[in-house]
């Protein structure tokens, strides 16, 4: 579920940061290993089911592992967005908080991947924390941040920006107030998939239950912005984003049934910071110039 995700977002940092993506051969080797070892950890979440030592060390080692090329991709959306240009349309909001909150669900889901302290955590709710943490700001927040980034493209006009941003800061908002204090009355020993729960958690889950309310009501906004887009609104141009590559931004907005006569031809384009530009130093004295 996080993989196309992981797509999405790398195609919207690079376009609001107005720099290449960093590090992208290793951007493809991380996902191709995410999707590989993500088959190989599927019993971290029965741990407390009695398996054999060696298959919980097995399984933990692996689960740990696959923090690694997650790790990877993190690092290479901060270094793109290091020293860049950036400017904070809502997709990139949306692409930003997916970075932040993803990495604190990805730590949640470090400490469950060590096998004897999951005996603690299984089955409460820290562990519905660390899932929402992963899914809502990941999967959902960059189906989010990619509807916003492609609709002028889908519809041929833009998208009423003021609303985007009010919907990006209620949901963020309201998914930090539903999710985090479940970490707390998971650790304090709340189990999942209970009916009710005892008084000394209320406090916790009234504030889980308002930030649900403002998630969810939230979304009518998001709904809103979307049919008012399709519906009509300013004009979109071919390029209504800056910084966006990709041969979907060389077609009209909305793009044409038939595109491209013949296959367009993709060169590749070096494009220089004007605060870092690289300088090639002659071997026979102190002549330079910047590189072309």
């Amino acid at each position: 579920m996080i993989l196309p995700a992981f797509g999405i977002i790398s195609q919207i940092i690079p376009t609001f940061s107005r720099k290449r993506l960093f590090g992208y051969a290793s951007m493809v080797y991380a996902t191709a290993s995410i999707a590989i070892l993500s088959f190989l950890v599927w019993a971290h979440h029965m741990f407390a089911v009695g398996l054999p030592l060696a298959g919980e060390l097995f399984f933990m080692f692996a689960t740990m592992l696959i923090a690694v090329p997650t790790g990877v991709k993190v690092f290479n959306w901060v270094a793109t967005m290091f020293r860049g240009s950036l400017s904070f349309e809502t997709p990139m909001l949306f692409a930003i908080a997916f970075v932040v909150l993803f990495t604190i669900g990805g730590f949640s889901g470090l400490m469950l991947a060590i096998a004897p302290v999951d005996f603690q955590y299984h089955d409460t709710y820290f562990v519905v924390a660390h899932f929402h943490y992963v899914l809502v700001p990941g999967a959902v927040f960059a189906i989010m941040a990619g509807v916003y980034y492609w609709l002028p493209k889908w519809t041929g006009h833009l998208l009423d920006e003021r609303m985007g941003r009010l919907h990006f800061w209620l949901s963020f908002v309201g998914v930090n107030i539903t999710f985090f204090p479940m970490h707390f009355i998971g650790l304090a020993g709340m189990p999942r998939r209970i009916p009710d729960y005892a008084l000394q958690f209320a406090d916790f889950n009234m504030i889980a239950s308002i930030g649900a309310f403002i998630f969810g009501l939230s979304q009518l906004l998001f709904v809103w912005n979307v049919i008012s887009c399709v519906r009509g609104g300013a004009p979109a141009p071919a390029k209504p984003w800056e910084g966006a590559e990709g041969l979907e931004w060389q077609v009209p907005s909305p793009a044409p049934y038939h595109t491209f006569a013949v296959p367009p031809r993709v060169a590749r384009q070096i494009r220089l910071q004007p605060r870092s530009l690289p300088v090639i130093v002659g071997w026979w004295g102190d002549c330079c110039w910047p590189a072309c």
